[in-house]
């Protein structure tokens, strides 16, 4: 069933390709609606209607899947002489709003979303209808193609030479081709002369790594989404030989290989050269009556649906304002929240995207053109200079500017410029402020929708950059990843300053750059130079001393280079590298202050390549990251100092080298538990007494750590002390077990094996020990059996009065007497242990081996007996007799 009063039939037509697609009842389904159709009538070239299409396309879609409730069927057909577009749902019983056979709007019916899609179509569609089924409801409209010559795609009005675009004398244009993974395939002659890179320097690299597109944390990258796009066309920049940002205009379009493989054709052009590639403006059909839409270009531009991301509708913007009055360039600006600065965001037509994120003041001067809060027509900026500083040296002349507002609030500027002077009036001035009141509102929207991202972006930034910082205390380490978190994410180059105390002066510790083969040239640059002043004030300040030293160097270079009687430099490198250099540091150098408890201790340097600038959510965050880094790298510091402090304290409860024994080898080998812990409650020592007499002694301090490790070193001072005073073993201890006692709370009871050993003339050594309470010493005979060396008498620093006897056992040429502490008997796995037994059956094995081999051995028994890393100290003190025939 059709309504009466619309034309429910196209006329004889015949369809040369069709794409269908359905669509969800959800909301972002209308977005994916509006893509398909534009995409698929792109892919056909059929751009002229492709504005209109998607408008109505929108509607229809809107109406199915957000008023109806229902899925969506979108059918586009396409013929030799137009496009046909079926909107099909599946909620047939919907009243259709029609008066009289024609759809009029009224007032009404203008505020009115339901059925605002059919009168669309009869504003906008040369043809439209409804046709009814039992179960869906379909509404299409046909749309013809302008009339034009065979052949014709498009073509404009003949123009004076006067009124053409200017274009070198020889315009080229780059193609690039980029295959499914991003790679770059296809590099031409031009792409080498625009850019200076070879085909063997970029063929089988990633695109990204030349695009200078803008890198945002919480926000897409854009240039990856945009090179998967069936068709995609706009400005970006690339970053040639030199380190320079080109400026180009590009279009994308989306192909296959015979085999399948997808890639994208990129073409690209200067882009002040634009003309060569941008899509021509859709001009209105020639028998377009009163009912039709402006060919107005920013009125197509807002009937269109706007691009989904700020930076997309801002260039746009700009873009559609420059062709709307015909001017050579293209800006937008907008304002920070307090509305004192305004920030450079879009250009185009402009030498280059340098000034993008530089910030000018709202009241530049006092006079009524001072202000962006008011509209402002200049017909000559040679009478003025300096009074758009957007422009200066860029060769305009005239420039009408627009002030963007919200509720009466300042948010933006917009400005069309010249070459020519006295091109703009206050006419163009309405106009232009007409067209920056209708985006206004959506550029806000946008605007705060980025905002939020970033901020949920920046969040998660710094919970990882808080994360990775927390876990180091390595002072090297934490350098480096304050650094790797600022590049590129925050900033092109960055350099660390450190701070070791007030009286010192800044060092230069770290420096990174996004492009490693920089690294050494910029870190050779900044050595060069001052450091900035240590300036505890919070937040980023502009240090120029990088960019001015860069600058210097490569017009001595270019000089020396043309001979003009400069004279050789010893610190400067080729000319090509010295202008890479000046090129990286060229754009905004900030500098950060690292504050850490009330001290600055270093500063954090981010800089941007040439005339690039830093927006100021940038900085808030890296003043963010400043701070967590700072307190991370003095944490780091602190932890090295007790570190070091630590280290040469434990090394003095160590003995020092051991003594050479004649006749007998010795073998110690020490592990202390817990890290960073170089001595505990074990110890050992061996030194000489007096002539022919050396002691020895092996025990265990309760527990372990640094608790342990004193009492650990007053017992080895007091053994060493009371031996060459010469009382005699029962004697030592006895002495030792009092002064443990004398230091009441900090007292630990201690295990000890202490003897005397006198090497003889026969070739065998006589030792007297006292074993108090320790693990018994093992004696190896060169048979192969294994006893015990002595009887297990009381510990230390638990009783008063103490008994204690003295053994004595002589050592035979190639025995081995081996003392261990509890670390290695008690060694776990499980309800398993070492014990007494299972060390008896390893030494057994040691027949022949010398003291070293012999510690070795028990040391790797100990290791292997368990898979968990031990838990106590551990000492092995071996010593060997030689046998005759080795002396």
């Amino acid at each position: 069933m059709a309504e009466p009063g619309v034309e429910t039939r196209t006329r004889s037509s015949v369809i040369t390709a069709r794409a269908a697609a359905s669509f969800d009842p959800v909301g972002r389904s209308v977005a994916t609606a509006r893509a398909f159709v534009r995409d698929t009538l792109q892919g056909w070239g059929y751009g002229d209607v492709v504005d209109d299409a998607v408008v109505l396309t929108s509607e229809l879609v809107t109406n199915a899947v957000i008023h109806a409730g229902t899925a969506a069927d979108v059918l586009c057909l396409r013929s030799e002489d137009g496009v046909r577009v079926e909107v099909s749902d599946r909620y047939p019983e919907r009243e259709i709003p029609v008066q009289g056979g024609s759809v009029q709007p009224t007032a009404a019916g203008l505020e009115r979303e339901n059925g605002r899609g059919l009168m669309l179509c009869a504003a906008l569609a040369t043809r439209w209808g409804v046709e009814y089924t039992p179960t869906h409801k379909q509404v299409w409209f046909r749309l013809d193609l302008p009339q034009r010559a065979v052949g014709t795609r498009s073509a404009g009005p003949a123009l004076p030479p006067s009124m053409l675009p200017v274009a070198d004398d020889r315009v080229r244009v780059a193609v690039v081709q980029i295959d499914h993974g991003g790679a770059i395939t296809v590099w031409n002659e031009d792409a080498a002369h625009l850019f200076g890179y070879s085909a063997e320097q970029v063929l089988g690299k990633p695109l990204t790594d030349f695009a200078a597109w803008p890198h945002t944390p919480g926000t897409s990258t854009g240039v990856a989404e945009a090179l998967r796009l069936s068709r995609w066309e706009g400005s970006y920049g690339i970053r040639g030989a030199d380190g320079r940002v080109l400026p180009v205009y590009a279009s994308h379009l989306r192909v296959r290989d015979t085999r399948g493989e997808p890639s994208t054709v990129c073409l690209l052009v200067r882009d002040d050269e634009r003309a060569v590639l941008q899509t021509p403006v859709r001009s209105a059909a020639p028998d377009a009556g009163p009912d039709r839409r402006s060919s107005d270009p920013f009125e197509v531009f807002i009937g269109s649906p706007a691009p989904d991301d700020l930076d997309g509708l801002l260039q746009r913007t700009v873009e559609r304002a420059r062709d709307m009055l015909d001017g050579d360039a293209a800006f937008l600006l907008l304002a920070t929240d307090d509305e004192t600065e305004l920030e450079v965001r879009a250009t185009t037509g402009l030498p280059s995207a340098r000034q993008r994120f530089a910030r000018v003041p709202v009241e530049a001067g006092t006079g009524r053109y001072g202000s962006a809060r008011m509209p402002a027509v200049h017909e000559d900026l040679l009478a003025v200079p300096g009074a758009v500083p957007l422009l200066n040296s860029t060769g305009m002349r005239a420039v009408v500017t627009v002030p963007l507002k919200v509720e009466g609030r300042l948010t933006g500027s917009l400005g069309v410029a010249a070459e020519a002077a006295g091109r703009y009036s206050n006419e163009e001035a309405l106009r232009l402020q007409f067209a920056a009141d209708r985006i206004a509102l959506a550029v806000e929207s946008a605007r705060l929708g980025e905002l939020e991202r970033l901020r949920r972006g920046s969040l998660s930034f710094l919970v990882e950059a808080s994360d990775l910082l927390a876990g180091t205390l390595d002072r090297d380490q934490t350098l480096a990843l304050m650094a790797q978190m600022t590049v590129p994410t925050l900033a092109t180059w960055c350099a660390v300053y450190t701070i070791a105390d007030q009286s010192s002066e800044p060092y230069l510790s770290y420096v990174l750059h996004e492009d490693e083969d920089r690294i050494d040239d910029l870190k050779a640059l900044l050595s060069r130079i001052d450091p900035p002043d240590p300036v505890p004030t919070p937040g980023a300040r502009v240090w120029t001393a990088p960019a001015t030293a860069a600058q210097q160097e490569a017009l001595r270079a270019s000089k020396r280079e043309l001979g003009l009687g400069m004279a050789p430099s010893s610190v400067s490198s080729g000319i090509g590298a010295t202008q890479a250099t000046a090129a990286a540091v060229g754009g905004e150098t900030v500098v950060l202050p690292l504050v850490a408890r009330n001290r600055v201790i270093g500063m954090l340097t981010l800089g941007k390549p040439s005339d690039d600038h830093f927006r100021q959510e940038i900085l808030e965050l890296a003043e963010d990251l400043s701070r967590r880094a700072a307190l991370a790298l003095d944490n780091a510091r602190l932890y090295s100092e007790r570190v070091s402090i630590s280290q040469s304290l434990q090394r003095s409860l160590l003995p020092p080298e051991l003594p050479q024994i004649p006749g007998v080898e010795v073998e110690v080998i020490y592990r202390a538990a817990g890290e960073g812990n170089e001595v505990g409650g074990d110890f050992y020592d061996l030194f000489p007494i007096r002539d022919g007499a050396y002691g020895f002694a092996i025990g265990d301090v309760c527990g372990t750590g640094p608790e342990a490790a004193a009492v650990t070193g007053l017992a080895r001072h007091a053994l060493r002390l009371l031996a060459r005073e010469g009382f005699g073993g029962p004697a030592v201890l006895e002495r030792l077990n009092a002064a443990i006692l004398d230091e009441g709370a900090r007292s630990r009871f201690l295990t000890l094996l202490y003897g005397e050993l006198w090497p003889q003339a026969d070739g065998s050594a006589v030792l007297k020990f006292v074993c108090a309470g320790h693990p018994l010493p093992l004696r190896l005979r060169q048979d192969g059996t294994v006893e015990p060396a002595a009887e297990p008498q009381p510990l230390l620093g638990v009783m008063d009065d103490l008994e204690l006897y003295e053994q004595v056992v002589t050592l035979d040429p190639g025995d081995v007497l081996l003392c261990v502490t509890d670390g290695v008997t008690e060694r776990r796995e499980g309800t398993r242990m070492l014990g007494d037994d299972g060390l008896t059956a390893v030494l057994t094995t040691c027949t022949g081996l010398t003291a070293g081999a012999v510690a070795a051995r028990v040391l790797r028994a100990v290791e292997r007996f368990a898979a968990e890393p031990a838990s106590d100290d551990m000492a092995i003190l071996a010593m060997r007799v030689h046998e005759p025939h080795q002396d």
